[in-house]
């Protein structure tokens, strides 16, 4: 838990009470009822410790990502994956993009590493381009952080620039970490998985969170060539980090490929719905890739709104960006016409 410190993302629904929580950017369509009931069965066994090997979820996993077992890990969520990860690899200098999320900084600098931070430009909508790569030569970090799509942006990188950065990264003694959680629910993602064995220095990370609306359960897994660093990583966490429940969750969540398909073209369809609603308000709203979309507006919007029990995730955290940027996850329509009238309520009283 949080003790003495800002909590520094959304989903901060416990404060007050909030009837549509815009600021998360997870499946909109919830948890799948077979994954909730699987985990209703899985209450029997919560007097057991859990596998410490999660020896069923780890082929379950290989088999829909199409990669080797000892290319997997599995973590309580995400987030632990990130921090074992810098833990493991001990890096003095990493670089990361901003905006970007900020658990990479996190704990980096929990790790005593030096962070720099590569600013992206709105001019172009905070796009990645080739300059990036003449960024790098000669700075020899030890890790680059990549998000991708980009959380809070929702933009893609150019598959070729990536496939760049990992050439120069190779030549230099660099990883790179690339943060894959949101590819699933993405117009024209890609994964690069299948450059696993090419580049050793490649890690990815992947969750359930996003896909299958668990968030509360904390189950996250990355893929990498490097046997060694997930070994170190595993050290550094106790070994029945993932639940009964969340092993549970994970094995029914991998069999929802028609819940998850007909999610992406719901969600698609609305956020360009809600991209021109918000543009008709008179809002400066970035194109996207991903389930989510970033605005600008007035810097007390999201105070304005958490009053009337509507939460949006202020980005003035982010570096690169600052009061008035806000992110939507996007939702059905309902929810998301629910959002839409009270701005244009608040629009019209000014």
């Amino acid at each position: 838990m949080l003790y003495g410190k800002t909590n520094p993302h959304g989903g901060d629904i416990y404060e007050k009470r909030i009837a549509i929580d815009f600021s998360e950017n997870t499946n909109p369509f919830g948890t799948p009822e077979r994954v909730k009931d699987a985990v209703r069965c899985a209450v029997d066994d919560m007097c057991h410790y859990p596998d410490p090997y999660a020896r069923e979820l780890v082929k379950a996993i290989s088999e829909h990502e199409e990669v080797d077992s000892s290319d997997l890990l599995i973590g309580n969520g995400a987030a632990e994956l990130i921090y074992s990860y810098v833990r493991a690899v001990s890096p003095k200098k990493v670089l990361e993009l901003g905006p970007t999320f900020s658990e990479y900084r996190e704990a980096s600098e929990n790790a005593g590493a030096e962070v720099d931070t590569y600013i992206l430009s709105e001019d172009n909508e905070f796009t990645l381009t080739e300059d990036f790569s003449g960024y790098l030569k000669g700075k020899q970090y030890d890790v680059i952080f990549l998000c991708n799509p980009n959380n809070p942006t929702g933009k893609l990188i150019d598959k070729d620039l990536i496939l760049n950065i990992l050439d120069c990264a190779k030549e230099d003694n660099t990883r790179v970490f690339l943060d894959e959680c949101f590819v699933s629910l993405s117009e024209d993602a890609y994964t690069m998985k299948d450059y696993l064995d090419s580049y050793p220095n490649l890690f990815i990370l992947r969750a359930f969170t996003k896909d299958y609306a668990l968030a509360g359960v904390r189950l996250g897994y990355c893929m990498t060539g490097d046997h060694a660093l997930l070994k170190k990583m595993s050290d550094t966490v106790q070994g029945w980090n993932v639940s009964v429940l969340a092993q549970a969750a994970g094995l029914a969540a991998l069999k929802e490929d028609e819940f998850l398909e007909n999610s992406r073209k719901e969600i698609f369809r609305e956020k360009e719905w809600m991209k021109n609603e918000l543009e008709k308000l008179g809002f400066k709203v970035f194109s996207s890739k991903a389930n989510y979309l970033l605005f600008k507006g007035d810097e007390a919007l999201s105070a304005v709104l958490k009053e009337k029990g509507i939460l949006i995730r202020d980005c003035r955290n982010y570096r690169g960006l600052g009061p008035g940027f806000y992110r939507i996850g996007i939702k059905d329509r309902a929810r998301n016409t629910v959002l839409l009238e009270e701005l244009e309520r608040i629009n019209r009283i000014g």
